[in-house]
């Protein structure tokens, strides 16, 4: 019995060795799979929300226009087109560091990034954009055949997207193609079919858009990226930059102006289609593009303006 007693208060006093250890444990080291996980979401991007709302606000402009007058967008296209979002936009980000990887390892703001840093291989990154692609296809089927075909269209481009940025100083012309092609499958997954007169001047305001807010973001590593042969609008607009952003926002507005005019819209499209444009002329105006933190900023802010002309679009159909 007292063998049993000393065996029991041994075990005891061993567990309260171990506990004393862990509390006091200076580092607490996280097991290996917990390290594979955290770099799968690094790898998507994931705790950088931006670039997913920059991609799927396109998608609500053309659902909210698609809707009959007096009424509200169709809120199951709407949620089913921000969870393809959030697929898309970190398969499109995986993509991009598999290509890039030798790139990234040469710039201080993409070094660490988890293929550039070795914390994941090549195959396992291409494990990982299986399973996204996978379930993206899934959300993709929800949709009519128009959509599902426009839906595998856009792979080209989200595929080689990349590669722009080593053969021409547009990559922001390239990825303003890509990132807003969910104006077509948003349109035609609520009505069947495009209304090419509504959908292609929107289609090309985004284009716009995007080169505008995409131009800034690349001020950020304008120095890395003339270092290693990385081109960019930054690079080829130089000084001038503000200058081209204007020219970016003046066919912004005549694309949103042809827009409500082909959609036959009211009074309040207008008023908030400029106050949209101010909001984008304010953000051009006070951005500081030698300073990496201004940039960002700025950049963040452009789903904002994403979300003012979405609700500009909601309350003048709800007008009607």
């Amino acid at each position: 019995m007292s063998c049993v007693f000393l065996r029991f208060k041994s075990d005891r006093w061993t567990r309260s060795l171990y506990t004393l250890r862990y509390l006091h444990a200076s580092e607490i080291r996280p097991s290996k799979s917990s390290h594979l996980l955290k770099s799968y979401f690094e790898l998507g991007r994931f705790a950088r929300p931006t670039g997913t709302w920059l991609l799927y606000l396109p998608c609500t402009w053309s659902i909210a226009l698609a809707a009959p007058p007096g009424h509200l967008p169709d809120l199951y296209m709407l949620a089913l087109f921000g969870m393809g979002s959030v697929l898309m936009r970190s398969a499109g980000c995986t993509i991009n560091d598999m290509w890039d990887k030798k790139y990234d390892t040469l710039v201080k703001r993409t070094k660490d990034r988890p293929l550039a840093s070795g914390a994941l291989n090549f195959p396992q990154a291409l494990l990982f954009l299986g399973a996204q692609l996978s379930a993206s296809l899934v959300i993709l089927l929800q949709l009519n055949w128009y959509s599902v075909f426009l839906g595998f269209m856009s792979m080209i481009p989200v595929i080689t997207y990349p590669l722009f940025k080593r053969v021409t100083y547009w990559p922001q012309l390239v990825l303003g193609l890509t990132l807003n092609w969910g104006i077509w499958l948003g349109y035609s997954a609520i009505n069947g079919f495009c209304v090419f007169s509504v959908c292609t001047p929107l289609y090309l305001a985004a284009v716009c858009w995007t080169c505008t807010y995409d131009t800034i973001y690349s001020h950020q590593d304008i120095e890395d990226d003339i270092r290693i042969g990385v081109k960019s609008t930054a690079i080829l607009f130089g000084d001038r930059t503000k200058s081209y952003l204007g020219a970016f926002h003046m066919g912004m507005t005549a694309c949103l102006i042809t827009v409500g005019i082909n959609a036959n819209a009211g009074v309040v499209y207008y008023v908030g289609t400029f106050l949209t444009m101010c909001h984008i002329a304010h953000l051009i105006w006070k951005t500081d593009l030698k300073n990496p933190n201004s940039c960002w900023k700025t950049f963040k802010a452009s789903r904002t303006t994403g979300l003012l002309y979405f609700l500009t679009i909601v309350l003048d159909k709800i007008s009607l």
